[in-house]
């Protein structure tokens, strides 16, 4: 795993250190920035990163809040099916 680790650090430093061309990105309004390319692209990629872990979060919670919902509703309906699998069997009532 070390070495896996070691080959994606030395794939990305080599990736910055050819990348270093400063690059401007403009924005509404006149505002721009000029910034080395490898940077830009690394606030993009932990830009949608964050996005992404947001929208992770928002589902996990999301489904966490059903699934309680979900096991209230199963103890519930326990609960209203244990008298009736209590109630004793009586012989059906002699006819003649």
């Amino acid at each position: 795993m070390l070495i896996v680790k070691l080959a994606l650090f030395l794939l990305i430093l080599s990736f910055a250190i050819v990348n270093t061309d400063p690059v401007t990105v403009r924005y509404y309004l006149g505002y721009q920035w000029e910034a080395p390319l490898v940077l830009v692209l690394l606030v993009a990629v932990c830009g949608g990163a964050m996005v992404g872990l947001v929208a992770g979060l928002l589902q996990t919670l999301r489904l966490r809040r059903e699934i309680a919902a979900l096991k209230r509703e199963i103890r519930a309906l326990q609960a209203a099916a244990r008298p009736a699998e209590e109630a004793p069997v009586l012989p059906p009532p002699d006819l003649l």
